[in-house]
């Protein structure tokens, strides 16, 4: 109990924590920082039941929880909802909300049914799988992910705007093509 107690304290202060940091550092800087961390916790976690068999890994397998749960909160946890909220007009949001929302809890239902079949038939080798994907998609926020803070939707739309394919000349995506008819974007490139 006490345990528990210990983790939904970290989760509430790690969480307010995040409210002072998310303008100050940046959505991108703090949801890579996130992965980044929580793979390397993840890392510790299964190296740590790896040798259970040593009296002191209990705590290092403790670290590796905390800093798991410290690292969601100020990252993960919250940051896609902030992202999700800016990179879609006001037309499409409440459906890409709603969208984000419906993905986050069908992937939660799975790993909450998988985990346990898994982990029996892998052992504590199951959280080497967490962080190859951790550190999958660790990479895809460092190369793909844009930084939208202070910035409106107009300029992060415009970020998109033009794709560079190697050896050619930069075309307009259709991603950007379809929010052209939503958005004061297509009016400001058409003018040019």
């Amino acid at each position: 109990m006490k345990t528990m107690l210990d983790i939904v304290s970290l989760e509430t202060i790690a969480s307010h924590q995040q409210l002072f940091l998310v303008e100050r550092v940046g959505r991108k800087t703090l949801l890579f920082i996130g992965l980044a961390g929580m793979c390397l916790c993840s890392l510790i976690i299964a190296l740590a039941l790896l040798a259970v068999e040593l009296h002191w890994m209990g705590y290092v397998s403790m670290v590796g929880i905390f800093g798991f749960v410290a690292l969601f909160e100020i990252g993960p946890g919250p940051i896609p909802w902030f992202l999700v909220a800016e990179l879609f007009n006001q037309g499409a949001r409440p459906s890409a909300l709603a969208l984000a929302g419906f993905s986050n809890w069908t992937f939660n239902f799975i790993v909450g049914m998988c985990f346990p079949s898994l982990e029996e038939y892998m052992g504590s080798s199951v959280f080497f799988i967490f962080t190859g994907l951790l550190l999958l998609f660790s990479f895809f926020t460092y190369h793909k992910v844009p930084e939208t803070k202070g910035k409106s939707f107009d300029k992060i739309s415009a970020g998109f705007m033009l794709k560079k394919i190697p050896g050619t000349q930069p075309e307009q995506s259709n991603e950007v093509q379809a929010l052209q008819s939503d958005s004061q974007v297509g009016s400001i490139f058409r003018m040019k």
